[in-house]
């Protein structure tokens, strides 16, 4: 059990290193289903876990500057906040209920990810170089929260609230979360210790190995295309939450075709939206004078028109 443990915490940091979340998407599970943790213990471990590999998985991103500093300093001072309210209120919550959320919320994000920011590969050539302060403000207090709650580093709504809402480039979004994602995790941590006892030698072995996952996935991310890196992070999120909500919910639920008809409906809806934002790309092409005449424009054409009109 011990070797399967470090296997999966280095792979946790892998996560972290490569896609700049899925740290405690996948602690979580590995402390409750491996070491035998129950649910709180678990997700105050995972942030202790998740905060210290993101601070090492953030080195090899800064030095490639796939790190934007203010926007990530202020996402996760408001992060912050939001995380130490969040940990505090957990205590008063079932655990079971903080699972279940904690995986539609992955599941919604995960489609949002696969539809892609709206405006195309043009919105992310002309972000900005920081955001509104505004946004950054309200992104971080409800992420914020959402961590301290279900025990998630964030790192699934930071990357989708950095790429999609603020349009920045897939690789930067991502080195920019492991900085928030640090930051709130132990300021979640700190409102968990209240009122939650942690096993720190198994807290600081998975640490050990999760921080050498998240070198190695540092290396590796800068050498993936923008496109695959976000598919690549939108289908694992959609795997990850499936298992939680499988663990959680009971066999009847799982019998009912109304379930399977929702999950049906996930990569429906994300087929059809790239579908429309394929066809939005390409619709302008097929509007212009070229296609109207229903053929390709002819060198002097527009000349002679000028000329006949005058």
């Amino acid at each position: 059990m011990t070797a399967l443990l470090i296997a999966a915490s280095l792979l946790v940091g892998v996560s972290l290193g490569v896609l700049g979340g899925g740290g405690s998407i996948l602690t979580v599970p590995i402390l409750v289903y491996l070491a035998g943790q129950d649910t709180k213990e678990a997700i105050a471990t995972s942030l202790l876990v998740v905060g210290v590999t993101g601070l090492a998985a953030l080195v090899p991103h800064a030095r490639a500057r796939r790190v934007r500093w203010r926007t990530g300093l202020l996402f996760g001072a408001f992060s912050m906040a939001g995380a130490y309210g969040g940990g505090r209120l957990a205590e008063y919550l079932p655990g079971t209920l903080l699972l279940v959320a904690f995986a539609l919320m992955m599941l919604a994000t995960a489609v949002a990810m696969l539809r892609g920011p709206r405006g195309g590969r043009e919105r992310a050539r002309s972000a900005p170089a920081e955001l509104p302060l505004k946004h950054i403000a309200v992104e971080g207090l409800v992420v914020g929260a959402v961590t301290g709650l279900v025990g998630s580093g964030g790192g699934f709504l930071v990357v989708p609230a950095l790429a999609i809402l603020g349009g920045l480039p897939m690789g930067i979004a991502v080195g920019t979360s492991l900085l928030v994602i640090a930051m709130k995790s132990f300021a979640g941590l700190a409102g968990h210790l209240a009122g939650v006892e942690i096993d720190w030698r198994l807290a600081l072995t998975v640490t050990a190995a999760a921080v050498a996952g998240s070198l190695v996935g540092g290396r590796l991310a800068g050498r993936i295309p923008q496109n695959a890196l976000r598919t690549a992070f939108g289908w694992f999120v959609v795997v990850m939450g499936v298992f939680v909500l499988a663990q959680q919910l009971d066999t009847a639920v799982w019998a009912h075709p109304a379930t399977w008809a929702v999950l049906a409906a996930v990569p429906a809806a994300v087929i059809a939206a790239r579908r429309r934002a394929a066809h939005r790309r390409s619709a302008p092409a097929s509007t212009g004078p070229a296609a109207a005449s229903g053929g390709p424009p002819v060198p002097g054409e527009r000349h002679r028109e000028r000329a006949a009109k005058s």
